[in-house]
């Protein structure tokens, strides 16, 4: 996939291991945070921008230890990067403690994964729509002992 560097410093994503699901994302700059609204935030520009293949999205999610660790994730909870963008990767970041962690040029900020997503085609109906063990049973219907 073609991924085009906006400044030199610019830190390419990776996986960190052979058995990675997803692919990292670094900040080539210390990060700052600004309190509004009651929390602590942090806009972070990645410095790259993404070709994504058509009939693909990139979505980026939290890192674990960020969220384990210092009670922070990505402010949309799970970013949705259509494959005709081509601006800048950026990465909002929440903390929820009163202190947000340090977060350092070079530092992994949040992990993506570039996902085939057909297009589909909707067909309205008034008949019945086939029938399922779990039918129309919502929240908490799959537990049910």
């Amino acid at each position: 996939m073609r991924i085009k560097p906006l400044r030199v410093d610019a830190i390419l994503p990776r996986y960190a291991t052979d058995g990675s699901g997803c692919f990292d994302l670094f900040t080539p700059e210390d990060v700052s945070w600004f309190y509004e609204d009651g929390f602590y935030t942090a806009t972070i520009k990645t410095g790259w921008i993404f070709e994504i293949p058509d009939g693909h999205t990139l979505f980026g999610f939290s890192r674990s230890g960020h969220g384990f660790k210092a009670h922070t994730h990505l402010v949309n909870c799970v970013a949705v990067i259509d494959s005709d963008y081509r601006g800048e990767i950026i990465i909002k970041l929440i903390c929820l403690k009163h202190v947000p962690p340090q977060i350092k040029a070079g530092m992994a900020i949040a992990q993506a994964a570039i996902i085939e997503t057909p297009k589909v085609f909707f067909e309205v109906t008034h008949d019945e729509l086939s029938k399922t063990e779990r039918g129309a049973d919502g929240f908490g219907s799959t537990t049910k002992s």
